[in-house]
């Protein structure tokens, strides 16, 4: 490690070849499909402004965001020529900044819909647009039967230039879901009722539902990551992050120390236990508290009592001294030990944990 990296309390290192890797494998996946990269939420916490690039230089050229300030921020890295999608649309009377960025807005509801036309008629010309409809899910989207209403007026999308109509799967990650098969037949029929209009409905647990739900456009986000898209079953994804954290503190206690905060947990024997430098302001979750383990090379380390502000505690009793020095890392995720697993053991998903992850962490970026 650099000097930088061995002061720190704790390392990250993201892959951005892996990110490469697996936007290239769900790219195959999706067949004829377009393939985007959902990079909202600072590219789920591993940082935009390196994850973009990668995945443009590998041929994306549609992102999408939640916010419109991540789509300004995006459109900074990223320069005019790749698409980006605000997920939330703009907001009431921000619809000039979101042109102005040259961002297109997804229009979720009727408002939208009317505010974006408002500023076409203003601009003298037509707006791109993406359409939501939401099929199943009641999150975002016209409703079905708003849509229908929609559809009546003369000419429902004047000074609108739809370049996408897209709904969200809302069980995709449980392959037999039933209402996987209900939304993908209700989306269907939103199709036919935008004939010509290209189409999206897989993310990325959708791509392995199969091409009858791939349309036009897939939009894998979590997967690029490495999160698995197919919860029970192998991960296909290559792993992105790795997490090492420095032992800051090594000592010896008795049978029957409590440990930690309200000694959640007490030495059934005598044991040796080692203070690493992550707590749950580096979002290493409160709720891993117990539960949640370390590597040390082979050696699991489970972590004992409640996880702290700036620190948890090891069990190191077993394992050899030479792999768990004074100021050496364990792997927090790492191998043997990945994201799914750390998600796991925190009662959560792989999501919050990479979006949770802090910004004391010094981070390593490996090139594509």
């Amino acid at each position: 490690m650099d000097s930088a990296a061995q002061r720190a309390g704790a390392v990250l290192t993201v892959d951005l070849g892996a990110v490469v890797e697996n936007y290239r494998f769900l790219r195959k996946r999706a067949g004829g499909a377009v393939c985007a990269a959902v990079v909202k939420a600072d590219a789920y916490g591993l940082g935009v402004d390196r994850i973009a690039p990668a995945l443009a230089r590998a041929g994306c050229r549609d992102f999408f965001v939640a916010t419109l300030d991540e789509g300004m921020a995006l459109r900074n890295v990223l320069g005019l020529g790749p698409r980006i999608a605000v997920l939330h649309g703009a907001p009431p009377r921000a619809e000039p900044d979101c042109l102005a960025a040259h961002l297109v807005p997804v229009l979720n509801g009727a408002e939208q819909l009317a505010a974006w036309r408002r500023l076409a008629r203003d601009r003298g010309r037509s707006l791109p647009a993406i359409l939501q409809v939401d099929t199943g899910m009641a999150r975002f989207g016209f409703s079905q039967a708003d849509l229908a209403h929609l559809l009546t007026a003369p000419d429902p999308f004047e000074g609108v230039a739809l370049g996408l109509v897209m709904s969200h799967l809302a069980c995709a990650d449980t392959l037999d879901h039933p209402a996987n098969a209900e939304q993908r037949v209700a989306f269907r029929s939103v199709r036919a009722r935008l004939p010509g209009i290209p189409a999206s409905l897989a993310a990325s647990s959708g791509i392995f539902l199969g091409p009858e739900f791939h349309a036009d456009l897939v939009r894998p986000g979590a997967a690029l990551y490495g999160v698995n898209p197919q919860p029970g079953r192998p991960n296909p994804m290559r792993p992105v992050v790795r997490l090492q954290a420095h032992i800051l503190q090594l000592r010896d206690v008795a049978t029957g120390v409590g440990i930690g905060y309200g000694h959640a947990a007490v030495a059934h024997r005598p044991m040796r236990l080692a203070v690493v430098a992550a707590g749950y302001a580096d979002g290493y979750l409160r709720s891993a508290s117990g539960r949640g383990m370390a590597f040390a090379g082979p050696y699991p380390l489970s972590v004992l009592g409640r996880v702290s502000m700036d620190s948890l505690i090891l069990d190191v009793t077993d394992v050899p001294p030479e792999h768990v020095p004074l100021g050496g890392c364990v792997d927090l995720i790492g191998p043997g030990h990945g994201l799914d697993a750390v998600a796991e053991a925190a009662g959560t998903i792989g999501y919050e944990v990479l979006t949770s992850l802090g910004a004391r962490y010094h981070r390593i970026y490996r090139e594509a």
